[in-house]
């Protein structure tokens, strides 16, 4: 396979060059190279996405899915074991399968891993809500990179995409919730990178609802100091299960718009909140049902 010249090293540049090579959502060459565990410690969500089911099973190959909830003791003795078994893993990262931050096991298993294996890169993915409050405490126990999932700018797309927002012990809905969140992403964006974390933006493309978001979520990342951008196809689920994936033009549309400002990671698998192995590779899905069966009886 070849590759084109890589876009993401000129803009994120030698400051990032020593976990950009060894991290494979952020590196096309490393996303077929490079192993990565995702673990499964971080069931609570404070936030509902209307393409969102969040499930335990062994079946479904998707964010928001494992097979089991791992304590934080569980989930270093499961990263141990995949050390050992799993062909160059470099990258451990905490995507739920509900909110990473919003889970006080995220932090005690973040805490674990850097006291034992201080080398990997530890990477979390969130919904920002709670970012700004957050970001020091994750730079403290070794956090490099962190995935933000924006969908919309407008505070009227975006209560299209979620059906209420847990803040301060409130359930907040409609436009009030779209505005919370809206306004805590971007503050958490930018206390990552005061921070000095390497900010990737997500962004589910709901052809029908934010299409014409993506262009303007990538200009405002770019002038917040973000550094990749990832689309992600819907999937059609829960209240948006009648709605219909992005065609492959659409997708493609958005990232050449999107492309202008921020660079384009291009190869995301949607991997389950507990995968494990090389993403690129075909095998890696065998390996992740083989972890199932080993070590998860849920």
């Amino acid at each position: 396979m070849t590759f084109l010249k890589n876009p993401v090293w000129e803009k994120i540049g030698s400051k990032y060059a020593h976990t950009t090579m060894a991290h494979p959502c952020f590196n096309e060459k490393s996303h077929f190279t490079v192993g990565r565990i995702h673990l499964p410690v971080a069931p609570k969500c404070n936030i509902q996405c209307n393409y969102c089911t969040r499930s335990i099973n062994k079946c479904e190959f998707r964010p928001g899915v494992s097979a089991c909830i791992l304590s934080p003791q569980e989930a270093l003795d499961r990263l141990e074991k995949a050390l050992k078994e799993t062909e160059n893993l470099k990258v451990v990262g905490i995507a739920g399968p509900g909110e990473s931050l919003a889970n006080d096991a995220t932090f005690e298993t973040l805490k674990l891993i850097d006291e034992k294996y201080p080398d990997l890169i530890k990477c979390i993915s969130t919904n920002g809500l709670m970012l700004n409050e957050k970001a020091g405490e994750l730079a403290e126990l070794g956090v490099k990179t962190v995935t933000v999932t924006v969908n919309a700018l407008d505070e009227k797309i975006a209560e299209k995409v979620y059906a209420w927002v847990h803040l301060d012990k409130e359930i907040l809905k409609g436009k009030e919730a779209a505005r919370k969140l809206l306004d805590r992403q971007w503050e958490g964006i930018r206390a990552a990178k005061k921070a000095d974390m390497l900010v990737k933006i997500n962004s589910v493309l709901i052809p029908e609802i934010n299409l014409h978001e993506i262009e303007k979520i990538a200009l405002k990342g770019r002038d917040y100091g973000v550094d990749l951008m990832n689309l992600i196809p819907l999937i059609p689920l829960n209240m948006f299960k009648e709605l219909r994936p992005p065609t492959c033009e659409e997708i493609s549309v958005a990232r050449s718009k999107a492309e202008k400002y921020l660079p384009q990671f291009k190869l995301c698998r949607q991997c389950r909140a507990d995968a494990v192995g090389i993403p690129g590779k075909e095998s890696d899905h065998h390996k992740e049902r083989r972890f199932d069966s080993e070590y998860f009886h849920g």
